[in-house]
Order: structure tokens, then C-alpha cells, then sequence
């Protein structure tokens, strides 16, 4: 094709050639990761939540009783990084801390009514800003999307 031929944005000028980066999983993720973060973020705070807040809030109303460090393992957060988001979900009334019956030296984090239905209504959210993103994609490839992206985190703890 000759220079002439070749497609034009709509300002009329060539489109730039990333080059090489554009073959890495990496950057390709990262890309993506611009497009998807923003959205999720804009769609949970309509709800006054962050990220960091709905990523706990799920992980506490999935596993009851969950104590903080655990929060902060399952999350890889740092342990002064999650006392923030607990506090913030407590001082909103959306879990509770309690002492542990086993170990009295514990916490133990539960999702109060509030904080569940808080959840369903920011998952639905996400949901809807995903659904726009990704409607290039199947159902099935987004399924499978999700499938890789875990293995290649479970790649990491080989």
C-alpha cells in the first residue's frame, strides 16, 4: 500500500504505530485496566463508594466473620491500608467489628442488611458499566477473558 492509500484518522493524518508494545499482555492489560478502572469507580460513586470499599464490602459479605488481616491478604492490601476501608464501612453502618468468640485478640467483620443490599446495587452498577465496555465481546469470551486473567494471577504463586 502506498503512503498515499493509507487510512487516515479523521483529522486526515496517519495513525501512530505503538510498535512493539502492543504484542505484551502486559500493556494490553494495562490498556485496558484505563478503560474499565475509571468506569468502575465512576459507577460506584454514585453509591458513595470507592473501589477499595466495594472490594471489601464483597469480600466480607462472601465470607462472614472474616478478620481484618485476612481482608488485607485476600485483597493484597497492606494491614494500615485496610483498617482505612474498615472504618468506612463501619462508620457507615455497613459492617460490623466484632471481637472473635474463638480468640478474643481478633476481629471479626460481618456485613450488616445495609452493607449487603449497598453491595447488590454496586455490583449491579459495575455490571452496567462492564456491559457498555465489553459489548464487542461474547458472553463466552468475556467468560473466558476472566478464566485467563485468573490464571495468570495464579501464575504468580507457582
Amino acid at each position: 500500500m502506498s503512503f498515499d492509500a493509507m487510512p487516515r484518522n479523521g483529522d486526515g493524518e496517519l495513525p501512530l504505530d505503538e510498535g512493539a508494545v502492543r504484542e505484551f499482555v502486559g500493556y494490553n492489560l494495562k490498556r485496558a485496566y484505563m478503560v474499565l478502572y475509571p468506569a468502575a469507580q465512576a459507577a460506584v460513586a454514585e453509591l458513595d463508594l470507592r473501589i477499595p470499599t466495594f472490594s471489601g464490602l464483597s469480600v466480607i459479605v462472601r465470607n462472614p466473620g472474616i478478620a481484618p488481616s485476612e481482608l488485607a491478604e485476600r485483597l493484597s492490601m497492606e494491614r494500615s491500608n485496610i483498617v482505612v476501608v474498615i472504618d468506612e464501612l463501619e462508620t457507615r453502618e455497613l459492617v460490623t467489628r466484632t471481637k472473635s468468640k474463638t480468640d478474643r485478640r481478633r476481629f471479626a467483620l460481618t456485613a450488616t442488611m445495609r452493607g449487603k443490599r449497598l453491595l447488590d446495587k454496586a455490583v449491579a452498577a459495575i455490571r452496567r458499566s462492564e456491559e457498555r465496555l465489553l459489548q464487542r465481546l461474547t458472553a463466552e469470551e468475556q467468560a473466558k477473558l476472566v478464566e485467563l486473567l485468573n490464571k495468570i494471577e495464579a501464575a504468580s504463586t507457582d
